[in-house]
């Protein structure tokens, strides 16, 4: 695994298949499509960052990079991707084999360049908060502190906007300190550009205000009558926050946040009637089709992300509250233009106190939003790009490295994305058109394929920049084609990309059954890349490249991506959104969370993510990415209870009570959203967030289940009965 690591913090790329399939027949016959996963601004530590503007070749656009070709006498280097032979501009006159430009170096594969003349003036970056009062006041108490805190992490030179909603839209004018003044709008209609301008003929361009608006924040004053949800026209406010920031900034980069603490009920984009005796639609209701308003309102919200992405505009959500608010119908807006997604109980919440924070933060571990991207590919001969999946929204520029499939966001080989950060990630998908003939053998033999990246985006300095990451792979060649493509398999990359795969597909088919086409991918792969004798399950094994492999499907398939039991529309959608946006680490830390034992006999180990784990005299620690939770063992908490950890000469004990939370600190401070802490004692309510994850090697019908240990109380199957049935399919 460690060269994949290797290459990952070079390049910020990681890719199931290192070798590639030869053919079109090879990679369909692969089961995981030839794909990699891109996080487009990584932070890279020794990165050059120059001061001119790229290279680019004549044909086909593609970047000058370390993989070119050239011809230091005649001044000439030659296109890695069609071959056009390209003059050097006068600048590199003095070029020659020991005197290289950065861009040729052979470890810098990937390069920022920051051309003044090209990029123009440095933008301050625009803020729109556009805040839920129809929330009970010490919720608005809460929001109050955790928003007068951020604002005074923003830029000194950003630009703010402020609008409340409840029943009625309010946009605060924020240049009078002494005399508030707010424009109100209709929450049941959506107001378009032109009636913007019409009644405000203003932008004031009024850097970081005083927080005195903040201070002033009320609950909505409309009578609630108790049979009734509140008036809360959400998809209004968030079409006059659009169309304000069409008016007045479009183009540059600009963020609206909404802070939402229940569900629209009133105007476009509401998901329920005020009647508190109708119920907010769940899974059962989307399935057959009688939940009303649902695709009226994703409708509504499409509509938005359109017109944000028209824009350049992102989108971020921040949903406060025990009830769904409409994530789910909000998805759409919130994926297309990049936008961040916080999902807590109560503005209270040290989840999403600490999130919003954790944005505003110019630290090393801040964010670093950036905005405005736009990202655009070069292949080489033979593959074709199906698409992205992932936070971005398709430009339809169509061009011959489009495939005729499409997954995501397809038919382009260029690509909007109006918010990122140093962690956004993207999964491209790719198409492999090159056919069995007799030519393909002669090509293929040690034969190196060329994938390039570009990235231009409005840095959050300010400036505008473009990152190139060019990078190459070999074309498996001809018979010992089977063995190159097991050496160069990443299963990590593979599960994080399955996931996707899957998730995707379960939003947009219909009658999709998502366990089958695992378990029947899983059979296939095993089939193709297993040992085995035919008809003998006992003789079966796999490579090391793929024994975790089938783990990783055992836990997908239990996993909230694909298990939509017992979770609201609304957090199925955040789930999706977050594994369509992170890292292959982070991905699989959702798909198979990471486990560690702490007992006195030993330091801190990784143990299986197994119900045998459970010992009473041992402390666990998941880590499920959106939650981390600390489990004491009966024993350890019965001591703990008893204040042994208090006393002299058990010193011991109270360091091993403080390693998880060290551990977990550490955890939580690097990540974004900042994840859930549960700290619960072995049979206690809430050890359910542990037993949930655990393999059930453990079960009711069990015959003998280990003393001290937990029984969980499931009629899933085992992993190891699924790996029995596994082997028993794959070698038919």
């Amino acid at each position: 695994m460690s060269e994949f690591l290797e290459l990952e913090a070079l390049d910020g790329i990681r890719m199931p298949w290192n070798v590639i399939p030869g053919t079109r027949e090879d990679a369909v016959s692969c089961v995981v499509p030839v794909s990699a996963i891109y996080t487009p601004l990584k932070s890279i530590p020794d990165m050059p960052v120059v001061p001119y503007a790229p290279l680019r070749c004549r044909m086909c656009r593609s970047i000058l990079n370390p993989f070119s070709r050239v011809d230091y006498n005649a001044k000439i280097w030659l296109c890695t991707f069609c071959f056009q032979r390209n003059q050097f501009p006068q600048h590199y006159s003095s070029i020659s084999e020991n005197n290289l430009p950065p861009e040729l170096f052979p470890q810098y594969t990937t390069i920022e360049y920051i051309s003044t003349a090209e990029t123009g003036p440095v933008m301050p970056p625009v803020f729109i908060f556009v805040v839920d009062t129809c929330i009970i006041e010490e919720e608005i108490g809460y929001l109050k502190s955790a928003l007068a805190q951020a604002t005074e992490l923003l830029p000194d030179n950003s630009l703010i906007g402020f609008i409340t909603f409840g029943t009625y839209v309010q946009v605060h004018e924020l240049g009078f300190g002494l005399l508030p003044k707010s424009y109100v709008f209709k929450g049941t209609k959506e107001v378009s550009k032109e009636q913007i301008l019409e009644q405000m003929c203003f932008f004031a361009g009024k850097q970081k205000p005083t927080t005195g608006v903040i201070e002033e924040l009320q609950k909505d004053p409309w009578h609630i009558p108790a049979d009734q949800r509140a008036s809360r026209c959400t998809g209004a406010a968030l079409s006059v926050a659009a169309s304000l920031l069409g008016v007045c900034v479009p183009g540059s980069g600009a963020r609206i946040m909404a802070f939402v603490g229940g569900p629209s009920t009133e105007g476009p984009g509401s998901i329920v009637s005020k009647s508190l005796t109708e119920p907010i639609r769940s899974h059962k209701d989307l399935d057959k089709d009688s939940a009303p308003l649902f695709d009226k309102a994703v409708k509504f919200y499409d509509q938005i992300a359109k017109q944000l992405v028209h824009q350049g505009h992102v989108l971020d959500l921040f949903a406060c509250a025990v009830d769904q608010v409409g994530v789910a119908e909000m998805k759409v807006a919130i994926e297309k233009t990049g936008g961040i997604v916080v999902l807590a109980e109560s503005f209270g919440h040290s989840v999403f106190k600490d999130s919003l924070l954790r944005i505003f933060q110019s630290a090393d571990n801040g964010l670093g939003l950036s905005f405005n991207g736009i990202l655009e590919i070069n292949c080489s001969k033979d593959v074709k790009i199906q698409g992205i999946i992932g936070p971005c929204s398709s430009l339809e520029k169509k061009s011959p490295l489009s495939a005729d499939t499409v997954i995501g966001q397809g038919n382009t080989s260029a690509w909007k994305m109006c918010g990122l950060d140093k962690k956004t990630s993207l999964c491209f998908v790719y198409d492999i058109s090159r056919k069995v003939g007799p030519d393909t053998v002669a090509q293929q033999t040690g034969e190196q394929l060329y994938l390039q990246f570009v990235t231009y985006y409005q840095h959050h300095e300010g400036q505008m920049r473009l990152r190139t990451t060019t990078i190459s792979r070999q074309w498996a060649s001809g018979a010992a084609t089977v063995q190159e493509l097991i050496d160069g398999f990443d299963q990590e990359a593979a599960a994080a990309v399955v996931a996707r795969l899957v998730s995707f597909k379960m939003e947009t088919e219909a009658d999709f059954d998502p366990i089958r086409w695992l378990d029947r991918a899983l059979i296939r792969l095993c089939t193709k890349f297993g040992d085995y004798q035919k008809e003998t399950p006992s003789s079966f094994s796999l490579s090391p490249r793929l024994s975790i492999f089938p783990q990783f499907m055992f836990n997908l398939r239990r996993s909230q991506f694909v298990q939509v039991f017992n979770n609201s529309p609304d957090e199925t959608a955040y789930f999706r959104m977050m594994l369509e946006r992170e890292n292959v680490g982070n991905a699989v830390a959702m798909i198979q969370p990471s486990l560690i034992s702490y007992s006195f006999q030993s330091g801190p180990m990784p143990v299986l993510l197994d119900a045998t784990a459970i010992a009473p005299d041992k402390i666990l620690l998941l880590d499920s990415y959106f939650s981390v939770v600390i489990f004491h063992g009966i024993t350890i908490a019965q001591w703990r209870k008893a204040g042994y950890q208090d006393q002299e000469g058990h010193e011991a004990f109270a360091q091993l009570l403080k390693a998880p939370h060290d551990e977990s600190d550490a955890i939580i401070k690097e990540r974004f959203p900042v994840p859930r802490l549960v700290v619960c004692d072995q049979y206690g309510s809430q050890a359910r967030f542990l037993l949930a994850k655990l393999n059930p090697s453990v079960t009711y019908n069990s015959d003998n289940p280990a003393p001290g240990g937990d029984v969980i109380f499931t009629d899933d199957v085992s992993f190891e009965v699924f790996m029995d049935h596994l082997q028993r399919l794959a070698v038919q």
